[in-house]
């Protein structure tokens, strides 16, 4: 991944698990909260109800009507470092974190997406591919050896929890001997190579089905036109568009995998390589969107490719949140706006079927990293020490929509005032979901209002809040 200039440094003070049911009676809002102070992460509040009457002229109406695109789902990559701190932990101690982390009851967060590298990513002790042997063109050396120590099991026991988790698979590089360096990092595709490439994609895909996992979506390189990383690959948009046209979507047909081709997967700031390949009829056919991280442009760049091809969809695939404890002060807060102002909500106000964060599990040196390019500074959202483990500002952020707003759930309209950020959706249960971010540093009063019923509420300063009704 490619680092962001600014990281903010808050600590975290802890977390306690207590058990609760959520039950959602019709004309009453349920309320979960994080507040900026940390006196409350992600609690239960006490419930609002609806009435004919409003207190405040600031007011997010909700209108489900209005509808937009269909949710996938809310979680993190699952890299092949978290997946190995994982499975290092005692098996109660395991099978507490994943219920909390993938389990839909009580208080846990009901993460319904991952996303798994395709080899090895810059957050693996060593780099790998799956087949390492010069010149295998048949790749009859191909095996997920690496895979089966750590994430394999992992998600076996994952989907044993959630069995209908989605899953996208990103490749960070090809084998070093398809490449123009014969280097892990940075070098481009050999043309002479593009056929077994895709080949070797399909059986990743094959082989991870015969382990009984199936790999909903993938992307064709990850940050293609970042090769600092270790592993990476610069894959600029012609070589890419010629690679899906020629190779991969034709092999996929042929192959009849219905895994999804998700192109680009990189920056906001280039939302001209996706559309570039979009454009291309041919290449288009074979992808069904485009993937996009947020270390570089704005989040409306996201529309401007839906806009410009609104029969394609739009993934959110990757966005590091990090929270350091620099200094007393620093442990006092916990900045929740940021990333769920930035992402959890505007991301899909910008047509994204999906938010993914970078990444499920590191240690508090956070390791394992590779060398020549690893992300050294990639805190997870939970840390990892033997069997004790820490829910850190990714987790938090992430709840907030997780655990609510599960796949098939569909956006739906909502007003943003000039002090609170806010996104909407209905679920397949027919609830409605509203998440609510107060961007200021001053309390605000707003109503809520639905189908010209209204409540009112208060949210703190830098705060946020999800709210649940039927």
């Amino acid at each position: 991944m490619s680092i962001p200039t600014q990281l903010k440094a808050i600590a975290f003070s802890g977390f306690v698990f207590i058990a609760q049911i959520v039950t959602t009676q019709k004309n009453n809002i349920d309320v979960w909260l994080t507040n900026n102070d940390r006196s409350a992460l992600f609690e239960r509040q006490a419930s609002l109800s609806f009435s004919d009457g409003k207190s405040s002229d600031q007011t997010i109406v909700v209108d489900d009507v209005k509808t937009f695109q269909r949710m996938d789902g809310f979680g993190f990559a699952l890299t092949g470092g978290s997946a190995m701190h994982i499975i290092h932990i005692s098996a109660p101690a395991r099978n507490k974190l994943l219920h909390q982390l993938f389990d839909t009851t009580g208080n846990a967060t009901g993460v319904s997406y991952l996303r798994l590298s395709i080899g090895s990513s810059d957050l693996n002790e060593k780099v790998f591919s799956y087949d390492d042997v010069a010149g295998d063109t048949t790749l009859s050396h191909f095996d997920l050896a690496e895979d089966k120590t750590d994430v394999i099991p992992v998600m076996k026991e994952i989907l044993a929890i959630n069995p209908h988790i989605k899953i996208l698979g990103s490749p960070w590089s090809p084998p070093a001997w398809m490449k123009t360096n014969n280097d892990t990092r940075g070098g481009r595709l050999k043309p002479e190579y593009y056929k077994v490439y895709a080949n070797y994609l399909a059986k990743y895909i094959e082989s991870m089905k015969q382990n009984g996992i199936n790999i909903d979506a993938i992307t064709v390189q990850n940050e293609p036109l970042h090769p600092g990383n270790n592993p990476s690959l610069l894959l600029v948009a012609p070589d890419e568009a010629d690679f899906v046209k020629y190779h991969l979507g034709p092999l996929f047909k042929a192959k009849n995998i219905k895994t999804k081709i998700i192109i680009y997967d990189h920056n906001a700031d280039r939302p001209d390589y996706p559309i570039s390949i979009l454009d291309d009829t041919q290449a288009a056919k074979y992808i069904d969107g485009s993937g996009f991280h947020l270390y570089g442009g704005t989040i409306d760049a996201l529309t401007d490719v839906h806009n410009a091809h609104p029969d394609k969809n739009v993934y959110f695939t990757e966005q590091m949140v990090v929270q350091f404890n620099e200094n007393a002060e620093d442990a006092k807060k916990i900045d929740i706006v940021s990333p769920v102002s930035d992402l959890i909500i505007d991301a899909p106000r910008n047509w994204s079927k999906n938010v993914l964060l970078w990444n499920l599990a590191a240690d508090p040196e956070y390791k394992p990293f590779t060398d020549r390019g690893g992300c050294d500074v990639c805190q997870g959202a939970v840390t990892i020490n033997k069997d004790s483990v820490e829910y850190n500002l990714a987790y938090y952020a992430m709840a907030h929509a997780s655990k609510f707003v599960r796949p098939g759930s569909v956006r739906i309209a909502s007003n943003i005032t000039s002090n609170l950020n806010n996104v909407a959706f209905v679920t397949p249960a027919k609830e409605k979901v509203l998440i609510v971010a107060n961007t200021t540093d001053t309390e605000q009063s707003f109503n809520i209002s639905y189908h010209n019923k209204t409540t009112s509420t208060v949210l703190n300063p830098r705060s946020v809040a999800t709210y649940i009704w039927k």
